[in-house]
């Protein structure tokens, strides 16, 4: 069984790693520092087990898992015992461990780990929906002085909730529009845009750089909340 480890802190790392030589068919393929790192080699690599740390910069255990499509079985390894109930409410976890973890509590998780099995996918049969007007047109027409204006989608980097109104910024100008963000979503293809804040939804394709909870489009950076980051993270193309 092949398993991966994911903590920031490194003597964290070094410890269930020790642990895991104990385990007869248990092999720790990687150990990374932080999440981005491990859903880098989960998206070209498959693996049994994770053990998962909860707190981590900037992006939780929790965050962690919410990106994963078909997360493998995950051991949470947490100094936190508050958040035992949230944990199970994922069907993928098998074991809530505490630090500082003893060798006796680790081979029972063990033990729960090889005799786990995820609950079976429902077999609904999938119905084909509507194609979406947002997701087959190219544009929208704004309202501006009584006049209306073409924007194109592809050209739309940033739209920012201002109030009563939205500021829609383009390559070529920027345009004050009297509207609400949840109106303009129901507009805009979900192929190209996201929101990753309650003020802002960006064009992830234009993004330029990701860093801590903020993100740079063009020459604007915006923040990136918790509840939309594993969103976002499952749109990127990462490495």
């Amino acid at each position: 069984m092949n398993c991966i480890i994911v903590d920031d802190e490194m003597a964290a790392r070094t410890i269930v790693a020790h642990l895991c030589e104990q385990v007869e068919d248990l092999h720790v393929i990687d150990q990374f520092p932080n999440a981005m790192q491990a859903i880098k080699f989960l998206n070209k690599n498959e693996i049994d087990l994770i053990f998962l740390d909860i707190h981590m910069p900037d992006f939780t255990g929790f965050d962690f898992i919410d990106t994963l499509k078909n997360p493998p079985k995950i051991v949470l390894t947490t100094s936190d015992r508050n958040f035992a109930i949230e944990a199970f409410e994922y069907d993928c976890i098998v074991d809530y461990l505490v630090k500082p973890i003893t060798l006796p509590r680790f081979m029972k998780a063990m033990t729960k780990v090889q005799s786990f099995k995820a609950p079976a996918a429902s077999k609904a049969v999938p119905t084909a929906a509507p194609p979406s007007d947002a997701s087959t047109e190219k544009e929208m027409y704004v309202n501006i002085d009584r006049r209306l204006i073409k924007i194109e989608f592809d050209k739309i980097y940033l739209i920012e909730a201002k109030g009563d109104y939205i500021l829609i910024k383009t390559d070529d100008k920027s345009y004050t529009v009297h509207s609400t963000l949840k109106k303009i979503e129901e507009k805009l293809p979900d192929s190209l845009f996201l929101k990753v804040h309650r003020s802002y939804v960006i064009n992830f394709k234009r993004i330029i750089d990701i860093e801590d909870n903020s993100v740079l489009i063009e020459r604007d950076v915006v923040p990136i909340s918790r509840s939309n980051r594993p969103e976002l993270m499952r749109r990127l193309n990462l490495l």
